[in-house]
């Protein structure tokens, strides 16, 4: 009985727990929250609470979870108060926006069940929980590129020149989107708007500025500014005009590099026209009279005489020097660098000596010079005389003359001028074209107290008179070439396209055609070339004018004239050397034969090569001897100069067979002139002798200068004295006291590249040889003189010594001197 009461209470216990928890908790249908990225609060709407009918009953009235449905929801419900049934919702780790920016899940409330192990447990409906992501600004604005190229015409305004765009990282519009765009550069003649569109606030030049640079900014909503500004390059275009493009306006020209192309790179822009025919012209001007074609090298006797022209020829206007001395106060253009144009301007005049000028020109002759004619104010008919020949009286009677009247040239011949009493005048005329060169002739008139009258203006260079020849064509055609000018060779490859002219002094080419393409291969053809060794330095101006016609339209474009500078480099220059005896000692009673002054002489040329100008040689300042030609050689008399019919300077006219060589004499000294090679003047130096029939002085000096290039290349002065001896006690003291040989050999070294170290050596070793072989021949002539009888006459004749002409090196020469019953001795010698 007692068994039955205590399951019938246990079940009833049963029965009565089970209706304790009869209700489920209750939470809202849906929710929704907002979290900010990087927390874990998460803000509901409405709060999450959970409610449960069975309170106050414990366990059965309580909450005691929220459950979360969803793997991909990174969110956990947390109960705050298990009796009001009040929870929060957080997230399990960071939430980042710009990954996700928003969450749907399920949530569940359960309650504590009907005991502390929460058995019996009820669960609420599911309710759907929205949860937003809340952006922080934390990223900057970038742009798409760093820089932007935009173009606008010249003079135009634009409403939008290019697009700048930025984005921005940000997940919220607030935060991701651009609200502004700003230019940070200053003083700038452009703006933006806030979508990026840059424009020009002016009208805009080429020629001010053809390119300009600016840095632009961007700003996120949240006015975060982008971490690196974009570069924008606007580049202004000219408006189009019809012209050449693609040519420099300055061209550097390295002498010895040959041809080199002017306009390599030259196109013509049309501007959309259609051309039919074209012809360019360009023309260089080297702005001195015949400077192109070599005067500046030569003077115009041998210039000629280069030219294969018959010997005779007379160089009124030769380059000064101690013989030709007349030209010596008149101005030269250019200065000392430039060819020899001497420079008239109306006041000036020179006087040619009567030996100069030949009197007759006969029935033929040939007058030569390049004449550049100035500006003459004044009256128009005023004449302006170049070349005159007139009577030393007062009736200045001209015989011949040469001068321009009226834009002519006029040429005035009086045939038999001795004959006073025939005079058969006659006149030529040749119209003159102002703007260009002349191929004439220049210089001025002469009366008996040298009045002048009748000047020139304007610029001559080499003015030469033949009488008794004509110039043949062929000596004409090779003084018209040019060793500068334009080179247009290349031009035969475009056939029969391109019609092509180049005058006689390669200074102007005038090219035409139909093929708009083909003249601008042409163009790109043309070259500069100078081929002279050493070319004056400076500026040679370019001048390239157009004309085209266009097809069916009556008005065509124009062309504009383009001018431009060949700038020449500076050359190597070279370096004139002279070495030789710098004394002789000689007894007067052997001067009458003639002594030969310089049978020991060399001349050579150099110049000085740095290590910029060659691959091979890594030493700056090396000297390297060059193949060279003068122009002149002057042996002048220091003091006073040689008496007439008793001293002179002696050279036979066999010296100069076979070179291009002249010489003349006077008492003041030698002039050898004539463009040729420095082996064949060393030549004829050496062969050139002072005689003396009735010596009476006891020093005598000689001076010998050499020239190239008309004077701008001088060398060094050279002196020699000559001591001469009076009386036979002189001769036998000077002999025993210093018993010299009777030949002095003189080493004579070539110019080699070599360091200091070596120079040092070979001046020792040159030292010793000197030494040694001088002391051997003075035992051989000591030896000599023994076995002579005192009173036995000898001479001892050897030819005269050549120079090495044939390039080979040089080495120890033994020089006798000429002997007549005395012996000539060098009293010293110094070798470079």
């Amino acid at each position: 009985m007692k068994r039955i009461l205590v399951l019938m209470l246990l079940a009833l216990g049963l029965s009565c727990a089970h209706r304790v928890n009869k209700h489920k908790p209750w939470i809202e249908s849906s929710y929704h929250g907002v979290i900010t990225e990087n927390t874990d609060v998460v803000l509901l709407d409405p709060p999450l609470v959970a409610l449960d009918k069975d309170a106050p009953v414990p366990y059965a009235g309580e909450i005691c979870g929220f459950h979360v449905q969803g793997l991909s929801a990174p969110f956990e419900g947390v109960v705050l108060n298990r009796t009001s049934g009040e929870g929060r919702l957080r997230a399990r780790g960071p939430i980042d926006c710009e990954r996700q920016r928003e969450f749907t899940f399920i949530i569940q409330a359960r309650d504590c069940g009907t005991g502390p192990e929460g058995h019996g447990e009820k669960r609420s409906h599911k309710a759907v929980v929205h949860v937003q992501v809340g952006d922080v600004n934390e990223f900057s604005p970038v742009f798409g590129q760093l820089e932007y190229h935009g173009s606008v015409t010249e003079g135009k305004v634009y409403d939008s020149i290019l697009q700048v765009q930025a984005s921005d990282q940000d997940c919220s519009p607030q935060y991701s989107q651009i609200c502004n765009y700003q230019i940070s550069s200053q003083d700038t003649a452009f703006a933006i708007d806030r979508n990026g569109n840059i424009r020009n606030t002016e009208s805009l030049s080429f020629d001010k500025e053809s390119h300009y640079k600016i840095h632009v900014t961007a700003f996120d909503c949240g006015q975060k500014r982008a971490a690196q500004d974009a570069v924008v390059h606007i580049h202004v275009k000219p408006i189009c005009k019809p012209g050449w493009q693609g040519w420099s306006q300055l061209i550097d020209y390295e002498p010895g590099t040959g041809s080199k192309p002017l306009f390599p790179k030259m196109h013509l822009e049309t501007c959309v026209g259609l051309v039919s025919w074209i012809r360019t012209t360009v023309e260089l001007e080297t702005s001195s009279a015949g400077r192109g074609c070599d005067r500046q090298s030569y003077s115009e006797r041998s210039f000629q005489k280069l030219c294969g022209a018959s010997s005779g020829s007379t160089d009124l206007l030769p380059a000064p020097s101690g013989v030709f001395n007349w030209t010596a106060t008149l101005v030269v253009d250019g200065g000392r660098d430039s060819d020899l144009t001497y420079r008239f301007d109306g006041r000036q005049a020179a006087k040619i000596p009567d030996w100069v000028v030949p009197q007759n020109l006969t029935h033929q002759f040939t007058i030569t010079t390049w004449m550049k004619h100035g500006p003459s104010p004044g009256q128009r008919a005023e004449k302006e005389t170049l070349l005159c020949n007139s009577d030393k009286t007062e009736m200045n009677r001209h015989h011949y003359s040469l001068y321009v009247h009226n834009c002519r040239l006029v040429f005035l011949l009086r045939t038999d001028y001795t004959q006073t009493d025939s005079f058969r005048p006659a006149e030529f005329h040749w119209k003159l074209e102002q703007e260009k060169y002349i191929t004439c002739l220049c210089a001025g008139g002469e009366v008996s107290k040298a009045k002048f009258t009748q000047y020139f203006r304007g610029s001559l260079s080499g003015l030469t008179i033949r009488s008794g020849k004509i110039a043949s064509q062929k000596t004409i055609s090779c003084l018209q070439a040019c060793k500068e000018g334009l080179d247009i060779t290349s031009l035969e490859s475009l056939g029969q396209r391109i019609k092509f002219h180049l005058n006689p002094a390669q200074s102007l080419v005038v090219m035409e055609g139909e093929d708009l393409e083909q003249m601008k291969a042409a163009l790109r053809k043309v070259s500069y070339i100078n081929s002279r060794q050493f070319p004056t330095k400076g500026a040679r101006h370019l001048r390239i004018s157009t004309a085209v016609q266009c097809f069916g339209e009556d008005v065509c474009i124009t062309v504009p004239d383009i001018e431009a500078v060949v700038m020449v480099m500076q050359p190597s220059e070279p370096r004139i050397i002279i070495t030789g005896a710098e004394h002789l000692t000689v007894p007067a009673s052997g001067l009458a034969l003639g002594l030969s002054l310089f049978r020991d002489l060399h001349i050579i040329s150099t110049v000085t090569k740095s290590a910029e100008q060659t691959n091979t040689d890594h030493r700056s300042g090396a000297l390297k001897e060059i193949a060279h030609n003068l122009d002149y050689c002057d042996i002048m008399v220091l003091g006073e100069g040689l008496r007439a019919g008793l001293e002179s300077l002696e050279l036979h006219h066999s010296a100069l067979l076979g070179k291009h060589l002249q010489y003349v004499n006077s008492s003041t000294g030698m002039s050898i002139y004539g463009v040729d090679s420095v082996c064949h003047y060393t030549e004829v130096i050496r062969q050139v002798r002072y005689q003396s029939r009735q010596a009476v002085d006891s020093i005598r000096t000689f001076r010998l200068t050499c020239s190239e290039l008309n004077g701008r290349y001088t060398s060094d002065q050279y002196l020699l004295q000559v001591n001469i001896l009076h009386s036979e006690e002189d001769i036998e003291h000077v002999n025993h006291a210093m018993a010299p040989p009777k030949y002095m050999q003189i080493i004579h070294p070539t110019v080699t590249e070599s360091n200091s170290y070596s120079l040092v050596v070979l001046a020792v070793a040159t030292a010793v040889i000197v030494l040694c072989i001088a002391a051997l021949l003075v035992v051989l002539l000591s030896v000599y003189r023994l076995n002579q009888p005192q009173n036995q006459e000898h001479i001892h004749t050897l030819p005269e010594k050549q120079a090495d002409c044939d390039g080979s090196s040089l080495s120890i020469t033994v020089n006798p001197l000429e002997v007549r019953q005395t012996v000539y001795m060098l009293k010293q010698h110094k070798t470079p």
